[in-house]
């Protein structure tokens, strides 16, 4: 059933893993939501969720774009979460996180949506030598810099990567782990769909032209993480790295001088194990989104949602 003045609000990135769980928190909120899609992606997913609505467009052809946004449907908000470095879903390539985004931001400001809520990444703007983290600071700014009204979501690691590595390791009392040093941000990525959800229908429009830091009520570490699925599991959890250090440090950097996205990685890990990509200001996640969530309460909801608790 449709609800009087539900929220028009259209999702661009809504096959991937997190776009799909943005759509089921919006349709939670009572929005009506329409899916930005390639002409080829699959969308019996959304279909089966209930999505009736789909325009046909692609973030490296702007044309496609206008064309998708031409019809006068009166969106309410854009959130976008697509990811063009993870190559994900055929067609993506880096090129769509900085380019692709650009003319998202301005097909967005033409057609006058009044609401683009992006997906970015914590500490962005700190992170200049790590280029798939640093392009999202690039279209906060470019938001800022078209006067597109924006909130910009910066969350910390995803607790369940896509695919997701853990699950079957935790069985074995595995943790595997990509950070072995120092603190990060975390998030577990329903958490961030119903933020996402939040920030396209519901918070005021004092909340837009802002940044906000997403994650945990603190940061974690691998004592913390472990201790954590040791507890919630009840029995003995122990870290493994995903990689092992002598690749990382020695392997890795030869092989990374012919692939730029191999390199980008490299750099990604030793700049998180500095201790930077924490969240400076969790007050302001708590003021518009409520009560953080412990860490111990995020990896209980990821063993209950897999069955293992």
């Amino acid at each position: 059933m449709q609800i009087m003045n539900a929220k028009k609000v259209i999702v661009a990135g809504a096959t991937g893993s997190l776009g799909k769980k943005i759509v089921k928190a919006l349709m939670t909120e009572g929005a009506e939501v329409t899916a930005l899609v390639r002409a080829g992606s699959n969308r019996s997913n959304l279909e089966g969720m209930g999505v009736r609505n789909f325009v046909v467009g692609d973030m490296m052809d702007k044309a496609s774009l206008k064309k998708a946004f031409s019809s006068n449907q009166g969106f309410d908000a854009i959130v976008a979460s697509a990811a063009g470095y993870t190559k994900h879903s055929k067609g993506d390539n880096p090129d769509t996180d900085t380019t692709g985004y650009k003319n998202l931001v301005d097909v967005a400001k033409e057609a006058g949506i009044p609401r683009f809520v992006l997906i970015s990444i914590l500490e962005c703007d700190k992170a200049v030598q790590v280029p798939h983290f640093h392009n999202k600071f690039l279209i906060e700014r470019y938001l800022a810099e078209k006067s597109q009204p924006f909130i910009a979501l910066r969350p910390g690691v995803f607790l369940d990567q896509t695919p997701d590595f853990i699950l079957p390791k935790l069985s074995k009392g595995i943790l595997p782990v990509f950070f072995t040093k120092g603190d990060s941000g975390m998030v577990y990525s329903p958490d961030l769909a119903k933020y996402a959800a939040m920030a396209a229908v519901s918070l005021p429009d004092s909340a837009l032209n802002t940044t906000i830091d997403i994650g945990w009520s603190t940061p974690v570490n691998t004592e913390t993480l472990t201790a954590a699925f040791s507890k919630v599991l009840n029995r003995p959890v122990h870290a493994k790295p995903v990689i092992p250090p002598f690749l990382l440090n020695f392997v890795l950097p030869v092989v990374a001088k012919f692939n730029s996205g191999l390199e980008d990685i490299i750099h990604m890990l030793k700049w998180v194990e500095l201790g930077d990509y924490v969240s400076k200001t969790p007050q302001r996640q708590k003021e518009l989104f409520g009560d953080l969530p412990a860490i111990e309460e995020g990896v209980r909801r990821y063993c209950r949602d897999r069955n293992l608790v």
